[in-house]
């Protein structure tokens, strides 16, 4: 079986958001961070070399598959704010409409610029996650 490439890891948060060289980049992952540790209760850290994760949980397949992963997250991808909302959007289909201007993916909100959000939504899908996944259910 393949082990997961993306983990968690001991790499500073401080120091992968204060190398963002875009100003507005930066500032607009600082406030991110500040609403999914609100949402999720837990500090940030990073997984891999570009995510910042809040929070895990453990998963398994029928397959055998398992691992670890964040409730929420986030990445300053080079074109859009890539937003990580576990363990999928399915659930949050109540919200979305609310949320703003963003394209998707299975469990990822692709934003061009925060403005482009509605903060308050986006904290209460996190919330939402959080609270689901701290039940087991996934």
């Amino acid at each position: 079986m393949t082990e997961l490439k993306t983990k968690a890891n001991a790499r500073s948060v401080e120091r992968f958001v204060a190398g963002i060289t875009d100003e507005t980049r930066r500032r607009d992952v600082e406030r991110l961070i500040a609403v999914m540790k609100a949402a999720t209760k837990a500090e940030p850290r990073m997984w891999g070399d570009s995510i910042i994760g809040f929070g895990s949980f453990h998963y398994s397949y029928a397959s055998g598959r398992e691992g670890d992963w964040f409730v929420a997250g986030l990445s300053p991808r080079k074109g859009t704010l890539t937003l990580y909302v576990l363990p999928g959007l399915q659930d949050h289909q109540d919200l979305l409409p609310k949320l703003g201007t963003f394209t998707t993916g299975k469990s990822c909100i692709y934003v061009k610029r925060l403005d482009d959000i509605h903060l308050p939504t986006l904290r209460t899908m996190v919330g939402r996650a959080a609270k689901r996944l701290a039940k087991g259910l996934t």
